[in-house]
């Protein structure tokens, strides 16, 4: 199922998605600016299990709480973004509210850091900060998060700013930044180990 709208979502805006395409972009008449107005609401994601997330604009708080398996695009979110996440991949093109990833046991997140203080904002609890890179893990999870932003202009609308973030770009590569929980990590070593041996 694909839910492409034009206009705003209140909260729960794909709870408990499992699959198909929601894309949401403000009216052609809205004159702001997208990545400063909030286009969905609180607990967007919540539980989602699959499927793919577009919003033009930015999210309210606890953007993807306790995703376990979508993959999603956002222009900002408020605060506790990405809380409980189990899975999936999330892509913020824009600031974060505070305590981002609390509780985040896995799942990879990408955050455009512009100011460069988004450590600040992160619970580095249970996760790690890194660069995002082309050459990690052979360049699948960079290209996931290039094919997701190259997604979001397409689905909606945002050509510009989507284009501006592209991970093809290195300088703008060099600003994400890569949520990477510790628990998933050490999970992925020990399933990379037990392939290796058979």
């Amino acid at each position: 199922m694909t839910l492409d709208l034009i206009g705003d979502t209140n909260d729960y805006c794909g709870k408990g998605l499992s699959g198909g395409r929601i894309s949401v972009q403000p009216s052609p008449k809205f004159r702001g600016e997208p990545t400063e107005n909030i286009i969905t609401g609180n607990v967007v994601l919540y539980g989602a299990i699959a499927g793919e997330a577009y919003f033009r604009g930015v999210a309210g708080e606890r953007f993807a709480v306790r995703n376990s398996g979508a993959q999603a695009v956002v222009e900002g979110v408020g605060d506790h973004g990405c809380e409980y996440m189990t899975g999936g991949t999330v892509v913020v093109l824009g600031a974060t509210g505070r305590n981002f990833a609390a509780g985040m046991s896995g799942g990879i997140a990408y955050v455009l850091d512009v100011d460069g203080d988004f450590a600040k904002r992160c619970n580095p609890s249970m996760v790690d900060l890194e660069p995002c890179c082309e050459a990690e893990s052979g360049g699948r999870r960079a290209s996931c998060c290039r094919r997701l932003i190259e997604n979001h202009a397409r689905y909606t609308g945002c050509e510009a700013r989507a284009g501006r973030s592209s991970t093809t770009g290195r300088s703008t590569a060099r600003r994400f930044v890569k949520v990477f929980p510790k628990e998933y990590r050490r999970a992925l070593a020990e399933l990379a180990h037990e392939e290796s041996s058979g």
